[in-house]
């Protein structure tokens, strides 16, 4: 008899991604807005501090011209879907981040676009932003499959991908041009099945337990993740 594969007779198509804000509590993602983010946005793609922010990305660095086009084109977009990064404490946007490649149908999407401001750059906020994405993609919308792609020459995506809980699938040669030089791409993947054990993990981390009164992390993702696999 011929393996086909997992029963789906009762999958339906899940609801494309509401352009709604995801709330935790040192951050909020909001629908990218030039009126409510721009000033903020800019000042945080000028910030300086670090030299590869906008390496791997096809786009940037800016000046305030260029960059304000490029945001109102992001707003307008439908997928990918951007969202500002706002740290909770300031009310300052930070950062940008997308759901894109939005399959409903299959129940598949990714996150991609990621750019954090230098200043929370290996943070809390951070780590909840990328929370906060994969909360949506399985807990609010019911997808089957989260993906995270990078420049399989960008080490620090790489470890993020590893780090957040993602599945390291392989690399796509010559898969496109970016800014004149060819991308090998890296795929990783989060499955809804596996999502479970990451949101402890996330959980666990996140906690305010898990810092010191001066910010510094007690455990690792990594050591977490070890521990709650009775590793």
């Amino acid at each position: 008899m011929t393996e086909t594969g997992e029963d789906l007779s009762n999958w339906s198509g899940r609801p494309f991604p509401p352009r709604t804000a995801m709330i935790g509590n040192r951050v909020r993602l909001e629908p990218v807005s030039i009126a409510t983010h721009g000033g903020d946005l800019f000042a945080a793609a000028t910030e300086g501090g670090d030299p590869d922010q906008w390496t791997w990305l096809p786009y940037g660095p800016f000046d305030d011209a260029t960059f304000f086009a490029w945001l109102g084109e992001r707003e307008a977009s439908a997928d990918p879907m951007f969202f500002a990064i706002v740290e909770t404490e300031t009310g300052q946007a930070k950062g940008m981040c997308s759901f894109m490649r939005i399959d409903a149908r299959n129940g598949v999407m990714e996150i991609g676009h990621i750019w954090f401001a230098p200043s929370i750059q290996r943070t809390a906020i951070a780590t909840e932003a990328i929370y906060l994405l994969q909360q949506r993609t399985f807990d609010e919308l019911g997808y089957r499959r989260l993906e995270w792609k990078c420049d399989n020459a960008n080490a620090r995506s790489k470890r993020a991908a590893v780090r957040f809980g993602f599945t390291p699938e392989g690399v796509f040669r010559k898969h496109s041009v970016v800014k004149g030089r060819n991308r090998d791409t890296a795929w990783f993947s989060l499955l809804d099945n596996e999502w479970p054990a990451n949101r402890e993990v996330f959980a666990a981390w996140l906690s305010p337990e898990n810092f010191t009164d001066d910010g510094a992390q007690r455990r690792s993702m990594g050591e977490i993740r070890a521990a709650l696999a009775g590793e």
